[in-house]
């Protein structure tokens, strides 16, 4: 996102300044062309109607002729506001080089080139995540003055520019911890609701994580659901919002259902979501291996097929996505096959304790690293959503099978995760109550305000 604003030492120009800060070469020798209508048609009058009125003469009776004027440049021009400053976010995408940041900016080629130079052994610039927000400062003519950049685990890259000179410190920083407390309700989409109630967008994504495997977001969601969240920010004062941290608490009402978590990080470091009650919120398996899709074409005994067509049996799940969307894994487990498979084209199966495999179909590509024997967690990337294979379309085939046979997933009991010992149930109770409770105050505020 490129917010070219005016930094806060500069006065924002009326309409009148910002048509003679325009270069004076383009004005100089300017000719102002006038249409004079030489009949008894106002001025004003046929400017503002873009109809014809009754009994007005057709226009093609109308005489015109051409008056060239030569204006001389008034002195406000040579006086109006110079080169201006600018802070601007430029938001990090995937496969994004800091060459390519510094030319969406506009940077100058001298000042690219010349920060590329200074930039090279920077931990930083090696460290370019998709998601998180780059800060720079510019002039108007492209000139780079100084940039800022959060990175791994509250580090600062800072640039300023001095006497024509990058200098470029990166360090640890302290920032403010920042509770928030929201609520919204479902009226279209999740992410319109998180937009509406002034929520940022990397929150709904936790919400999706926290709650998948109770709320399938992909057919589950309805016209009213409520939910309320306590979540945290970290940020410093030069930037308004560093970077988005945790959800806290949340509440999601779904089909009339009351689902809670809360957030704990146990004494070992290790942490995850639970029940007020102490009982986590992570299963084995997942509800969907992405992230934002819908279903479209669900598991069946008799499906006519698209390409075949004929009527079989459609053993797994479609889930219809942009391609090159990202395909996690829904379960831990270690690579049984990567590659192409008939008309599963780029087809990756993964084992989980024993028993279980799941499969992912039609991907454009698998992710750096995965191939046969290795390691997966769940919530890994393990492809991207494609067509390869027997696939009309982008999509993910995704199937679960037990014992070899494809299964249902969404029929299917799977097994949770270990709940916490009694030692452990206590140091939760103590650090979670106060999440909880601000999550009551919420909910008391939103449902008053809504009757």
């Amino acid at each position: 996102m490129l917010d070219k604003s005016p930094s806060q030492n500069e006065l924002p120009l009326n309409n009148q300044q910002k048509i003679l800060a325009q270069k004076s070469s383009k004005l100089t020798k300017k000719t102002i062309r006038w249409l004079v209508a030489l009949s008894s048609i106002p001025l004003f009058g046929f400017v503002t109607a873009f109809g014809i009125a009754p009994n007005v003469p057709a226009l093609e009776n109308i005489q015109t002729e051409d008056v060239v004027l030569d204006l001389s440049i008034p002195d406000a021009i040579h006086e109006a506001p110079g080169n201006q400053i600018f802070w601007h976010q430029e938001n990090i995408r995937r496969g994004d080089t800091i060459s390519a940041i510094l030319n969406r900016l506009d940077i100058s080629n001298q000042d690219s080139s010349d920060f590329l130079q200074a930039a090279r052994g920077s931990r930083a610039m090696r460290q370019l995540k998709p998601g998180k927000t780059i800060y720079a400062q510019t002039s108007s003519d492209g000139e780079l003055l100084g940039l800022r950049y959060f990175f791994s685990n509250e580090e600062l890259f800072l640039m300023e520019k001095t006497d024509d000179e990058f200098k470029i410190t990166e360090q640890s920083i302290e920032l403010d911890t920042r509770i928030h407390m929201k609520a919204g309700v479902i009226n279209s989409s999740l992410f319109a609701a998180v937009d509406s109630a002034g929520i940022p967008n990397n929150i709904a994504t936790q919400l999706t994580e926290i709650f998948a495997s109770q709320i399938d977001f992909h057919r589950d969601l309805r016209h009213g659901d409520r939910f309320i969240v306590v979540y945290e920010t970290l940020a410093k004062n030069e930037v308004k919002r560093a970077k988005t941290a945790r959800v806290l608490a949340v509440e999601f009402a779904n089909k009339g259902k009351i689902h809670q978590a809360v957030y704990f990080k146990h004494p070992n470091g290790r942490d995850g979501y639970y029940t007020p009650k102490g009982e986590s919120l992570r299963k084995e398996f997942l509800l969907s291996p992405l992230a934002v899709s819908r279903i479209s074409s669900g598991f069946s005994n008799g499906r006519f097929h698209p390409i075949l067509k004929e009527w079989r049996a459609h053993k797994g799940i479609d889930y219809a996505a942009p391609a090159g969307t990202a395909v996690k894994a829904t379960a831990s487990g270690i690579v049984g096959f990567s590659g192409s498979q008939r008309g599963y084209g780029n087809l990756v199966v993964l084992k989980h304790n024993g028993k279980f495999e799941t499969a992912y179909g039609h991907l454009s590509r698998f992710a750096p690293g995965v191939s046969k024997g290795k390691r997966v967690n769940q919530g890994d990337i393990i492809g991207y959503v494609g067509s390869t294979g027997m696939a009309t379309g982008p999509h993910l085939h995704y199937e679960l099978r037990i014992d070899g046979v494809q299964r249902d997933p969404t029929r299917v009991v799977l097994p949770t995760a270990t709940p916490l010992g009694k030692k452990e149930l206590i140091a939760f109770q103590k650090e979670t109550q106060p999440f909880l409770s601000r999550l009551n105050i919420m909910r008391n505020i939103h449902y008053a305000a809504s009757e």
